[in-house]
């Protein structure tokens, strides 16, 4: 056997030998059984011994609050190092850079190429167009990007004759421009944005053997088809490319703004759409626990190292990263750019199409907590990992997935289920009569931590278009609703997703539906990306 087969192994089903095959599902239960062993546990306790919950109660709530600060701060850091990135102008600094700050063998920077693959399923070509033009916009020179637009088989001739549009549209303003089909009924596959991509990157190396570039020299680019990246970003991803230290060994994490379309979108969209923007911002400030997400870039080289995503998983944008940590035994981080690109906000043709789709979406993300397994028994297996780097990863994602499942259930429940499952003894004693006051002034001072979200809000809106009247008030006022959005829309499709792990209830992959009427988009440097 391979001496690093566990790279291979996406689920337990496909281990041969039984106590691995035990063991590795024993990790898929594991985020599933941690979060519902803490809420029946809370529940039955809070009845049988109230007191020990209370107490339970009040340090959460302050270990709740003490994250709201800390990443508070950190929004507020990354913010700021966006923004100052934003300004620079990165194709002259990549002018100025000398070879000899290279990390790379290079005589020029322009020996770099850029792999773009876009993944399309039954997109309006109009969000293609956008994307594509996007890219046609981009400071970085045109003759040193390789696009590939990457369809199903599954999506049928309409997708195909879009396709042929678009590539009659941009072809000749490219390097390279590829149109791949995704065969369907691949054996050891699944429907999913992995294996289109993987199909896709296959293509691609054809034609970057006949060329003959190095593989080295060409950062490949994972988006999807909503992405609309800044005038500056591939200069910004070539000049760190070219001054990190082993980039092979690196990913590069832009911040996704999910901003494209947040003027059409309802207001739970608006919030879910502005919250998850300011994860990103705020993770990039967290270098060492960051992974990579949606639209990110890598180096070619370690692709092939790794042998391309794997294409039976749903969470292939962190799964990428695992593969690679493990290949090269803990020799690979990820590098933030500091440096935005723009998505769709999640838009339904009604409130409550996007309110499901909105869900799915977020199920569809949690579900990311099968790479749990995946790690855990490639950290059993590779004991050239170090041990520090090991217990610290699995903390953060253990504990990650843990808090998305429980932190908005835990907060909506504690404050009355020890004083009304306990009695009436409990609530008159000195904790009971003072638990809900405790709780409702602490969650009252993390509200600063909702202020500071709605402050940055307004800062990184697009602007607004022409005929479109929006109260500033009433778009402040939405994230008031932001706590009770989160209970229904993170913690539930979160639970939802570790149980379908628990219970070997495997998910398929969903493709979020995208809805946007075209106008022009502003970014926040004042070019139109």
């Amino acid at each position: 056997m391979d001496e690093k087969y566990y790279l291979q192994i996406s689920y337990a089903k496909n281990l041969s030998n039984r106590k691995e095959r035990f063991f590795y599902r024993a990790l898929e239960m594991l985020p599933g059984i941690l979060s519902w062993s803490t809420i029946i546990a809370v529940i039955a306790l809070s009845y049988l011994k109230p007191f020990w919950v209370a107490v339970f109660i009040i340090f959460f709530v302050f270990y709740w609050l003490a994250k709201a600060i800390y990443f508070s701060f950190h929004l507020r850091a990354g913010y700021r190092m966006m923004k100052k990135n934003q300004k620079i102008n990165w194709q002259e600094q990549l002018e100025k850079l000398s070879y000899k700050n290279y990390s790379l063998p290079l005589k020029d920077w322009k020996e770099i190429y850029h792999l773009v693959v876009l993944p399309m399923h039954k997109e309006p070509i109009e969000i293609v167009q956008e994307s594509l033009n996007a890219l046609l916009k981009s400071k970085y020179p045109k003759e040193k990007l390789i696009v590939v637009l990457a369809l199903e088989e599954r999506a049928g001739d309409h997708s195909l004759n879009i396709a042929r549009l678009i590539k009659n549209e941009f072809q000749n303003n490219f390097f390279e421009f590829l149109i791949t089909i995704h065969p369907q009924n691949i054996a050891q596959e699944i429907p999913a944005k992995s294996a289109n991509e993987t199909w896709a990157a296959r293509k691609a190396k054809e034609i970057i053997d006949q060329r003959k570039i190095p593989y080295q020299n060409i950062i490949f680019s994972s988006f999807d088809i909503d992405t609309m990246i800044y005038p500056q970003y591939f200069g910004c991803l070539t000049y760190r490319y070219l001054t990190t230290e082993n980039p092979v060994r690196k990913s590069f994490q832009p911040i996704p703004l999910f901003l494209n379309n947040i003027w059409q979108a309802p207001a739970i969209s608006r919030v879910f759409s502005f919250s998850t923007s300011f994860w990103h911002v705020t993770n990039q400030e967290r270098e060492e626990k960051l992974i990579t997400f949606s639209s990110h870039s890598m180096s070619f080289q370690a692709l092939l190292d790794v042998g391309f995503k794997k294409t039976d998983v749903v969470s292939d944008d962190s799964r990428i990263f695992w593969q690679c940590f493990l290949k090269y035994d803990g020799d690979y981080k990820v590098v933030p750019l500091y440096y935005p690109l723009s998505m769709d906000a999640n838009v339904g043709s009604n409130i409550l199409k996007t309110a499901v789709s909105i869900y799915k979406q977020q199920k569809r993300w949690a579900y990311g907590a099968g790479d749990i397994a995946y790690f855990l028994f490639g950290f059993t297996k590779n004991k050239k990992i170090a041990l520090r780097k090991k217990i610290s990863l699995s903390w953060e994602l253990i504990e990650g997935h843990w808090s998305w499942a429980c932190s908005s259930i835990l907060l909506f429940l504690l404050g009355w289920l020890p004083t009304t499952l306990g009695g009436h003894r409990f609530s008159q004693t000195l904790i009971g009569y003072n638990l809900p006051r405790i709780i409702s002034k602490v969650l009252t001072i993390a509200m600063i931590g909702i202020i500071t979200s709605a402050y940055y809000a307004f800062y990184i809106l697009p602007p607004k278009p022409k005929k479109r009247r929006f109260n500033a008030l009433l778009i402040f006022l939405e994230w008031i609703f932001l706590p009770l959005t989160m209970f229904f829309f993170t913690s539930l499709p979160a639970l939802d997703a570790q149980t379908r792990w628990l219970l070997g209830k495997y998910m398929p992959f969903w493709v979020t539906p995208k809805s946007r009427k075209i106008s022009k988009i502003a970014t926040q440097d004042g070019q139109s990306p």
